[in-house]
């Protein structure tokens, strides 16, 4: 019991310490719990809770999702949903929970429920998204809920890593995503490469000259979310 609380408590240190400096976009999940409440609102302004019992996806997005409400499963499809809150295994909350306290961007945002959100629960939503050029309708993670109003970063569960450093399989610092889906102003969504960001940097920040020019020079993927963030606040 010493050596797991002293582990908890060592892993805990570390998470602070390496997320003060880490990047300002939500670290993503794709293990659900089944045990916690899921809180789901319908595109009517209807608000369903309860367990999840399964979900489908597609291309690795989700597609459809089975709650059990007051004792009933029922299936909802994405096309019905808003928005959704999602709740991560314990291991996944703790490290979601210190990025957000850690994070004073992701504080201000009137985007989603903080409380909902330091609690390590992940918001989803519906977007039309563009996979191998057919547009679907599917729930999105939310990745920079404190600076979307413009560009939106939704997590790509194909993407791979660049180098990280980790403790017991728990991701710590670097490990930057190489794609995400974007949206610009509620257009549909498609996916952004690491190798294709160059060719579409002055396509997504055009509207943006303080943005071009403080990045256009020698723009870096790893500064990417910082980019997204200034376009937010441009005048």
């Amino acid at each position: 019991m010493k050596y797991k609380a002293l582990l908890s408590a060592l892993i805990c240190f570390l998470l602070i310490a390496f997320q003060t400096n880490a990047q300002q976009l939500l670290n993503p999940f794709d293990v659900i719990s089944k045990k916690k409440t899921t809180y789901i609102t319908l595109l009517d302004g209807t608000e369903v809770e309860g367990p999840i019992k399964s979900f489908d996806r597609k291309k690795g997005l989700i597609e459809e999702l089975k709650i059990e409400v007051d004792g009933k499963k029922i299936t909802y499809k994405t096309e019905e949903i808003k928005h959704m809150y999602l709740p991560q295994s314990n291991w996944d909350k703790l490290g979601k929970a210190t990025e957000f306290m850690n994070d004073p961007r992701q504080w201000n945002s009137e985007y989603v429920e903080q409380e909902k959100m330091r609690d390590g629960y992940g918001f989803f939503e519906q977007s039309e998204v563009l996979v191998k050029k057919k547009k679907m309708t599917l729930q999105m993670q939310l990745l920079n809920p404190g600076f979307a109003q413009r560009i939106k970063i939704y997590h790509d569960p194909f993407a791979k890593e660049t180098m990280s450093m980790g403790v017991g399989g728990m991701t710590l610092a670097g490990g930057d995503e190489k794609s995400y889906y974007i949206s610009k102003d509620g257009q549909t969504a498609f996916r952004l490469y690491k190798k294709n960001y160059k060719e579409e940097f002055e396509k997504l920040f055009a509207d943006c000259p303080a943005v071009l020019e403080k990045y256009g020079e020698k723009m870096k993927w790893s500064e990417f979310n910082e980019a997204v963030f200034d376009h937010a606040n441009c005048e």
